[in-house]
């Protein structure tokens, strides 16, 4: 049995893994606004709710920098006070078992290639688009996670008046429609013309990113997941409709893009971190 955690941008959550097959689960919201102590203090009360003696290990994705050698995270997207965590250390010491920890959006990928829409390719890019924007990578059936994790940071990469970031992912939507992704999802489905407007733009920028992944990483499949992906009906036809305009069509022919189909799929991507 294992334990896989996914602290994602507003809610971590926690599973418990027994063969193949999720048993339990627990989540709370995101520590945000917690200090260090208090912050891990909240995370290992959630562990204490799932650990037995069946445990053999737990695995954690964080949205960090990782030295995934040693554990440590450091400057966390959504907890301002982890600038540096040596969270297999600590977690270890408290629970006396194996900890692993990743990037979670290596964590979604490396989900996907075990258990989800991509165990069937060699060569994968897993996107998460919600909060913020960030990818996986597969190369030849393994990850590869780079010297600090960074490697799927594409969400970083400068793009118009600022970083890719700003136009894929949930700021978008606040910054130029004064909205929710979730509210103009909504408004989209009755048929609102600013809202369905705002999805059609939203695909433009996406294929601009998805040319980038191309261009850098040239997998077999992208797998777009994350709370964004809800709206994929909305924008789905702008974001292929401006990916005409790369390059290499004989590579666009070959290519597939899936939406994730398992909202735990990063949960499990945890929990193939565990090396027992």
């Amino acid at each position: 049995m294992i334990i896989g955690i996914d602290l994602g941008g507003t809610t971590v959550t926690l599973g418990q893994l027994k063969g193949n097959k999720l048993i339990q689960r627990v989540s709370a919201p995101s520590p945000s606004d917690k200090s260090q102590i208090e912050s891990l203090q909240i995370l290992k009360d959630l562990i204490q709710i799932l650990i037995n003696s069946e445990v053999k290990g737990i695995g954690i994705g964080v949205p960090s920098v990782v030295d995934k050698d040693r554990g440590i995270v450091y400057n966390v997207a959504n907890i301002p006070s982890w600038e540096e965590v040596h969270l297999k250390k600590i977690l270890e010491d408290e629970f006396n078992i194996p900890v692993f920890v990743n990037n979670d959006s290596n964590c979604f990928t490396l989900g996907e290639k075990r258990f989800g829409v991509g165990k069937h390719y060699h060569n994968i890019v897993g996107v998460t688009l919600g909060t913020g924007v960030g990818a996986g990578v597969v190369v030849d059936d393994k990850l590869y996670s780079g010297a600090n994790t960074g490697v799927g940071e594409i969400g970083a990469i400068s793009y118009l008046d600022g970083i890719y970031e700003d136009y894929c992912a949930s700021a978008f939507f606040e910054k130029y429609y004064r909205a929710t992704g979730k509210d103009l999802f909504c408004k989209a489905e009755c048929g609102d013309p600013n809202s369905l407007n705002a999805w059609n733009e939203y695909g433009k920028h996406l294929a601009n990113l998805v040319q980038v992944i191309l261009f850098t990483y040239d997998p077999q499949i992208i797998i777009l997941g994350g709370s964004i992906t809800n709206a994929y009906k909305f924008f789905k036809e702008s974001m292929m409709e401006n990916l005409k305009s790369f390059p290499y069509p004989e590579i666009l022919k070959k290519l597939k893009i899936e939406i994730s189909r398992d909202p735990d799929i990063a949960l499990l991507g945890a929990v193939s971190l565990v090396e027992i």
